[in-house]
């Protein structure tokens, strides 16, 4: 079929926001067809949002040796991308929910409790005053204002989204902000040592060290994208932090370490990798790293011309700008449930079909911190980048999502046919969904368990 102009525009849109030079997002073409079953574009969503690191890590090959790199994106496979990249083979994938995370109808309309995390869920059930059943939770839930709830389970240190419909999300403080920013936010970091790394024609980011300090989802994408492309990337969790049913997907590439912020020790060692790295991934709500002794001027002083990429959930201005938030939660909070709901004549919410704005904001991120690589040896300079979900979101609710035929289950023909020896057993992995001419992604280190690898640079 003819190329989808949302993916088209998107990718403009996602390439003005980066700074890209103008022009360069011809040198992408998508091919494929079929859709991911939406009302909304995220197909689209997913082939314009790779398409943009793809073009970043060809915009650096092309300033280091004069010659323009094409990008080819296939629309199937970073839609498939969105959802797991990974076919455990003689084992299983834990359960990516909670017994009790989920939707529920309120007294006055419909609330999503976001239970993953152990804190998370206590601060639910202590608000609910229920025990962990789904049905007693759902019982409790009922005797609730959706927009109560919402306020008690956040105030205790929870996570939750009521659903609004889009026209309510324009009217609300935090809808106005988030619409009123831009995709991304950029600043200027301060000038570093002599820059004498240069990239490798095969490698792009070969070379460069990359600490990522990001949990549940868009970090760990965009830092997978980074590791793809060569970059040493170091993950860091908390000693008592898992993703049981997200990391074999998502640490692709990177070594995973532990260290507890809180302890003096542990933040010297933390402060002797920043030191040595080149970029640095989070996903810090406002003011977190402050309150180690880590803020942004700390932050600068250790490591000069740092390349800095962070996430937010709910946008970086407004009433919301330092709330807990998740995909999931931002789908209802910002109408994309509800419309789905909507159009779909369901009598219950109707997210995306996959974590669409985790997985676009990671590969929009991945852009930023290539293109922070591509600035860095034009001026020695570093950067400071961050995005947000919800304005990821806007983005998406802008597209007009075509009619297409819906894609086929992954199957046999999507799949690498190296296996892949994971910390949990051996997997097959999903081919690249991008081509970056003369720069395949490919990946050195299978999936490992977080806290596997000491923290220290190689």
């Amino acid at each position: 079929m003819s190329e989808p102009p949302a993916a088209r525009l998107a990718l403009a849109s996602i390439w003005a926001a980066l700074g890209g030079p103008a022009g360069h997002a011809e040198r992408v073409s998508f091919r494929g067809d079929g859709a991911l079953p939406s009302w909304f574009a995220v197909s689209d969503l997913a082939a314009a949002s790779t398409a943009s690191a793809g073009l970043a890590a060809a915009e650096l090959l092309s300033v280091h040796d004069g010659r323009p790199r094409r990008v080819e994106v296939d629309r199937r496979l970073s839609s498939l991308w969105f959802g797991r990249a990974i076919e455990p083979r003689g084992w299983e994938m834990a359960a990516p929910w909670d017994a009790i995370a989920g939707d529920y109808e309120a007294a006055d309309g419909w609330i999503k409790l976001h239970t993953n995390a152990p804190h998370h869920r206590a601060a639910a059930l202590a608000v609910l005053g229920a025990p962990g059943e789904k049905e007693a939770v759902a019982g409790a839930v009922r005797r609730w204002s959706a927009d109560d709830l919402e306020t008690a389970i956040v105030a205790r240190g929870g996570a939750a989204g009521r659903m609004r419909a889009e026209a309510d999300w324009a009217r609300h403080p935090q809808g106005a902000a988030v619409a009123a920013e831009p995709l991304v936010h950029h600043g200027e970091g301060e000038p570093g040592s002599a820059f004498g790394w240069q990239p490798a024609a095969d490698r792009p980011l070969r070379g460069l060290r990359v600490l990522d300090m990001t949990r549940v989802l868009a970090g760990p994408v965009a830092t997978r994208f980074l590791a793809g492309l060569g970059a040493e990337v170091l993950r860091i969790d908390p000693p008592d932090w898992d993703e049981p049913g997200v990391v074999p997907d998502v640490c692709l590439g990177k070594r995973c370490a532990r260290l507890d912020l809180r302890d003096p020790e542990a933040r010297r060692l933390w402060e002797g990798l920043l030191a040595g790295a080149d970029i640095l991934v989070h996903g810090y709500r406002p003011g977190a790293l402050d309150g180690f002794g880590l803020g942004e001027e700390r932050r600068r002083a250790l490591r000069p011309g740092l390349i800095e990429v962070s996430l937010d959930a709910y946008g970086w201005t407004g009433p919301w700008r330092g709330r807990r938030g998740f995909d999931s939660l931002v789908q209802m909070s910002c109408g994309i449930a509800d419309t789905g709901m909507r159009r779909a004549g369901a009598d219950r919410p109707v997210p995306l079909p996959v974590q669409a704005l985790d997985h676009a904001t990671g590969y929009i991120m991945a852009a930023a911190a290539i293109r922070g690589v591509t600035r860095r040896l034009a001026t020695g300079a570093g950067s400071s980048t961050r995005a947000s979900l919800a304005r990821t979101a806007t983005l998406l609710a802008s597209l007009t999502a075509a009619p297409q035929e819906p894609l086929a289950p992954p199957g046999p023909p999507d799949f690498s046919e190296a296996i892949e020896d994971t910390s949990w057993g051996p997997a097959r992995r999903l081919r690249p969904a991008c081509l970056v001419d003369g720069a395949p992604l490919r990946w050195d280190l299978p999936a490992s368990a977080l806290g596997s690898a000491g923290a220290s640079w190689t």
